[in-house]
């Protein structure tokens, strides 16, 4: 299992904090930074900011040299699907090759209004979102094309250059399993990514997109099959139930009881000592999960990512 970080970046990350960030990653041997594409905080605190997904994976990508940096998920109502594909490949240029693209439909209404997005219902969002991951794949493809869909048209797409990893960067669908998704996944992506859920439900949902796989004529084994989860590790027990703290005054969530807070996160989470974490890993990776992106909420905290990469190292000496 490869563990990566995810960052909330519309929780006021500042272009100081993810260069730390950055860097403690590297430092920890993890696989690769991810972070959200939003503009507005998911938790609903006001005056938090966010700095752009992917002009900060831009900036990103000269300051690292090993890690890969991504989006868990852009929201295909934010960009022209042209515009995402160029943006993707231009950090994947400046990496060196290291540029992911995690996409979904978009789902938080209240950033669309603020900032002017469309929001259309959710059957619409799902065609903008099929028809974006078609045309950022093919863009990245060697042959010119013509696209013809309900919601964009292209005639003779042939952007260049293409990208500088081969044969494309890699490209994620994130979902809860729904048909439409892991269809478009089986036919586009390299990557099916699902979100906070126990061990037994990332086997079922990851048994659904394998057969889709199938379907599409696909081999098993090009399916990655993923997770991001929340986490939270500490040296000890004491150290464990600080960081518990801390991360419930960042969710705006400091009021409740610090053991109902654990115990209903407890099957979808990954919270405890770098023991305790090494055997939760090894359940989900019992269920198949290949990668986890593991969601970093106190931000600040750099030890913990230091604590990860002595997860990641453990994981890797017991596989």
């Amino acid at each position: 299992m490869r563990i990566c970080l995810m960052v909330e970046g519309q929780e006021d990350v500042t272009w100081d904090q993810w260069v730390a960030l950055a860097a403690a990653c590297e430092e920890a041997d993890l696989d690769a930074l991810f972070r959200s594409d939003h503009y507005l905080s998911v938790m609903g605190q006001a005056g938090r900011g966010s700095l752009d997904a992917w002009a900060t994976l831009a900036g990103l990508a000269p300051a690292t040299h090993r890690i890969r940096l991504g989006t868990l998920v852009s929201p295909a109502t934010f960009r022209h699907p042209s515009v995402l594909a160029k943006m993707v490949v231009t950090v994947d240029h400046i990496s060196g090759g290291r540029a992911e693209l995690g996409i979904g439909a978009g789902w938080l209404e209240s950033e669309h209004r603020a900032y002017g997005f469309a929001f259309p219902p959710t059957p619409t969002r799902m065609e903008i979102f099929e028809e974006q991951i078609e045309i950022v794949r093919r863009s990245w493809g060697p042959d010119a094309f013509d696209f013809h869909g309900r919601h964009y048209d292209l005639v003779a797409a042939d952007p260049l250059p293409k990208p500088r990893q081969a044969p494309h960067p890699t490209l994620i669908v994130g979902g809860s399993g729904g048909t439409r998704s892991v269809a478009a996944a089986a036919r586009w992506a390299d990557e099916y990514n699902t979100v906070f859920v126990a061990p037994d439900v990332c086997r079922r949902r990851r048994e659904l997109v394998l057969e889709a796989w199938r379907k599409a004529g696909r081999d098993d084994d090009t399916l990655v099959f993923s997770l991001m989860t929340g986490c939270i590790i500490g040296a000890d027990n004491d150290d464990v139930r600080r960081r518990v703290r801390a991360v419930m005054r960042r969710a705006g969530e400091a009021d409740e009881s610090e053991g109902d807070w654990r115990r209903q996160r407890s099957a979808n989470w990954v919270v405890g000592t770098v023991e305790e974490a090494v055997e939760r890993l090894r359940e989900f990776e019992a269920a198949g999960v290949q990668r986890i992106m593991l969601q970093h909420l106190a931000h600040t905290d750099l030890e913990m990512v230091r604590l990860l990469g002595d997860v990641a190292r453990r994981l890797s000496a017991r596989s």
